[in-house]
């Protein structure tokens, strides 16, 4: 079957099939691929006048053009998206964390309601009590986490994408 002119195909090979090239973002000269150019232009790089880049989908997933129904508008060769992601304490659900507490005596208690954290004696330096006006325990809530990003990736297998080089050049309507 002959390609359009423009064309991208997901490929398993290693080097392009005659007429087709790689989709990694190379500089093309405009005087040796003038019907190519003519339907991508300068849109993914060169200096549009003698050079025009191919699409650079080398460890990129293609997303559709537009704007899908609660999704953002994606334009023709736009790009985004991170391999990794630094969450904030805005992108995380909320939640509560409960504290461990036992009561003077060291027996485990399960909820400190109607208590408060007081300094005690023995093995057990942090417990809560129902006494009024007790001293509070020296403790203080520490920050979680190293703040370091994480992998944002899908699962994957690793394909070329290839651009028809030569072929049918595509009529508009």
């Amino acid at each position: 079957m002959t390609p359009l002119i423009g064309e991208i195909r997901i490929f398993a090979g290693n080097h392009p099939p005659e007429g087709w090239a790689f989709c990694d973002g190379q500089i093309l000269e405009v005087s040796q691929n003038p019907a190519l150019f003519s339907i991508i232009g300068p849109r993914y790089g060169g200096d549009g006048y003698r050079t025009f880049a191919l699409p650079n989908l080398t460890g990129k997933a293609p997303v559709g053009c537009g704007q899908g129904e609660n999704l953002t508008k994606r334009e023709l060769g736009s790009t985004g998206g991170s391999s990794t992601v630094r969450l904030s304490n805005r992108q995380l659900p909320r939640h509560h964390h409960i504290p461990q507490c036992t009561t003077i005596s060291g027996t485990p208690v399960s909820s400190p309601e109607n208590a408060v954290f007081t300094n005690i004696r023995g093995r057990h330096p942090a417990a809560y009590t129902t006494v009024a006006n007790a001293k509070l325990a020296s403790y203080t809530v520490q920050i979680a986490g190293e703040g370091e990003p994480h992998e944002n990736m899908q699962p994957y297998l690793g394909l070329s994408f290839i651009i028809a080089l030569q072929g049918i050049y595509p009529i508009r309507p």
